[in-house]
């Protein structure tokens, strides 16, 4: 199995952040979504790097890589047994995490399922904002790299950058950003045992 990895939005380059707004100014700090992506991807990659699981870091440059190329570069490993997954954090109001997949019944909301498990091993006190409608935690969405993709596809929201506790308790810390890390880990592990 092939995890196809995509930490959104940009980054920062030479201190200048690349995406415009996806951020979030606080007395205890800044945080720039797209740099929390990379932290949280790189996690990963380093963990699946040790465990010697092939994974593509889809969109490995420091700019904000168009969708549009993301889509396609992932698409170039359809053929494979592959899952696509697309990391991010949230805002706009709210608390906790959410799991999106696309439309219709697919192995993508098996694969979202496992990481809402493990979400809550991992965050047992934490809020995983939900919508059983469907028979299933995940909430369906027509995001870009999600409706374009050719294969199985998630995308992670963890947690919200403009809830000052989840910020300065989660977000903004060395052992938040690692229990996120590893609960996509475990979810990673557990979808290629059970779903590969």
């Amino acid at each position: 199995m092939l995890v196809l990895l995509d930490n959104g939005h940009g980054g920062l380059i030479n201190g200048v952040y690349q995406t415009p707004g996806k951020r979030k100014q606080w007395n205890e700090g800044i945080i720039y979504e797209g740099e929390f992506n990379r932290a949280i991807v790189n996690g990963i990659i380093e963990e699946l790097t040790r465990l010697n699981i092939p994974y593509v870091n889809i969109a490995p440059e420091y700019w904000d890589v168009r969708l549009v190329t993301r889509v396609k570069r992932a698409n170039a490993y359809a053929h494979l047994p592959c899952f696509y997954l697309s990391v991010h954090a949230n805002a706009g109001g709210g608390e906790g995490a959410e799991i999106f997949t696309y439309y219709r019944q697919t192995k993508s909301d098996a694969i979202a399922t496992v990481f809402g498990e493990e979400f809550k091993k991992e965050f047992p006190s934490e809020k995983l904002r939900t919508d059983y409608s469907d028979g299933d935690l995940d909430k369906e969405v027509s995001f870009y790299v999600l409706r374009k993709t050719m294969m199985p596809a998630i995308l992670t929201e963890n947690f919200f950058m403009d809830n000052w506790r989840e910020f300065t308790e989660i977000l903004n810390t060395p052992q938040g950003r690692k229990k996120i890390i590893d609960y996509h880990l475990k979810s990673i592990l557990r979808v290629r045992e059970e779903l590969f």
